[in-house]
């Protein structure tokens, strides 16, 4: 059988087909394996999230219902119990993230592939898959040209459209849709969003992270979504954890409505009467920062937001600016472009798939991983997500000649 791709989803969709018996090759666009799994450890690893699986598993949200059951056969403390196999320790840090003692992604990989090798899975790169050739058999782009290979089964784990210059460009849509396959339109998901700030603002806060606030935003749906945590300003608008976390619901206004609001709290702690009795007290010769940083707790940052997006007016008036301070809106226009985004919404739809991830319109092919129609917050569970639905799909493709699951 093959795996086209070779990411975290088609390296487990791999060893997962070795261990049922199949005879595996991957292949891969490019010259090296895992270039986007290295890179997002980059900065630490984070393999999985150290909560209780309901808790887990609600974060997948609408996909939950499709998700669960690869989840659950391979769920965050069985995550745990894999690297450990690998000789790589774990450890939760305080946000319950789970990471490798020694933080980084490349001892794992190097250790992975070594196991993969030693288990007899062929490892093909440079092998750009350009669907298939009149009589079923698999093409492939390679540095000595064109080449036709026929696979028994196959699962497909090309990724999304985010981080194209690692290999995940989306260029499989196109080949999935010719065939039939319902693939619903790729979109940034865990992305920025953009925000015309003044040049002033960009040349002194760019970078700068927004710290120990509570964002907020509605569906528009009418639900409310709200979090703590930090942000980033940057040239061109926000990004950062606390607004990946948020970002499904923020899209979806923008995808229906054009535009979408977050709505900051910059001083969780302080409630709003208490600010507006203190701003309002008079002020004497102390300057608008002095005061913000004294009676407000606001300094850096979170004071040049407020001098950005309230009027002189408002910033004069203490029971105004104590309610922007609890409720400052922030208006986006758009996210970053998908190439920039974490991971990626949109991809096969559930509907085209059966419960082990093969396609309806094309018996023996599998999918896994990102290029799936589903969506995490950042925190471990992409990663685990695309390690669960590897597994499982390269366990189902491994069994199709032999018991023909439906």
């Amino acid at each position: 059988m093959a795996v086209i791709g070779a990411g975290p989803a088609g390296l487990m969709a791999a060893e997962a087909a070795r261990a049922h018996g199949a005879d595996v090759t991957v292949h891969d666009a490019m010259a090296s394996v895992g270039r986007k799994f290295l890179l997002a450890g980059k900065g630490g690893l984070n393999l999985t999230h150290g909560e209780g699986l309901d808790a887990f598993l609600s974060r997948y949200g609408a996909e939950r219902a499709q998700l669960e059951a690869a989840v659950r056969a391979f769920d965050n403390d069985a995550i745990r119990a894999w690297a450990r196999a690998l000789g790589i320790d774990t450890f939760v840090g305080t946000s319950q993230r789970v990471f490798p003692v020694g933080l980084k992604a490349a001892p794992l990989l190097r250790r992975w592939l070594a196991r993969l090798r030693h288990d007899g899975v062929r490892l093909q790169p440079r092998h750009r898959w350009l669907g298939w050739d009149d009589s079923g058999a698999l093409r492939f782009a390679t540095p000595a040209g064109e080449v036709h290979i026929e696979y028994d089964s196959v699962v497909l784990a090309l990724g999304g459209a985010s981080w194209p210059a690692l290999g995940s460009d989306g260029a499989w849509t196109a080949l999935l849709s010719a065939r039939g396959v319902e693939v619903t339109p790729l979109r940034a998901a865990n992305c920025g969003f953009e925000c015309p700030w003044s040049a002033h603002l960009v040349d002194r806060y760019s970078g700068a992270a927004v710290k120990n606030v509570t964002a907020s935003c509605r569906s528009p749906d009418g639900s409310l979504h709200s979090q703590r945590g930090e942000f980033i300003l940057t040239a061109d608008g926000v990004e950062g954890s606390l607004v990946y976390a948020l970002s499904r619901a923020l899209r979806t206004s923008l995808e229906q409505q054009g535009s979408a609001t977050l709505v900051l709290d910059l001083a969780p702690d302080r409630d709003q009467a208490t600010l507006a009795r203190t701003l309002a007290a008079p002020r004497g010769k102390h300057s608008l920062a002095h005061v913000l940083e004294r009676r407000a707790g606001l300094s850096g940052v979170k004071a040049g937001l407020l001098r950005e997006l309230v009027s002189a007016e408002v910033l004069a008036d203490g029971a105004r600016l104590a309610a922007l301070i609890k409720q400052l809106p922030l208006v986006f226009q758009g996210t970053r472009p998908l190439a920039e985004a974490i991971s990626t919404a949109g991809g096969v739809a559930f509907t085209a798939l059966d419960a082990h991830y093969m396609l309806r319109a094309l018996p023996g092919v599998f999918c896994a991983g990102e290029m799936l129609d589903w969506e995490a917050p950042t925190g471990g569970y992409l990663l685990s997500a695309c390690l669960a639905t590897g597994r499982m799909a390269g366990a189902a493709a491994a069994d199709w000649r032999h018991v023909r699951i439906r």
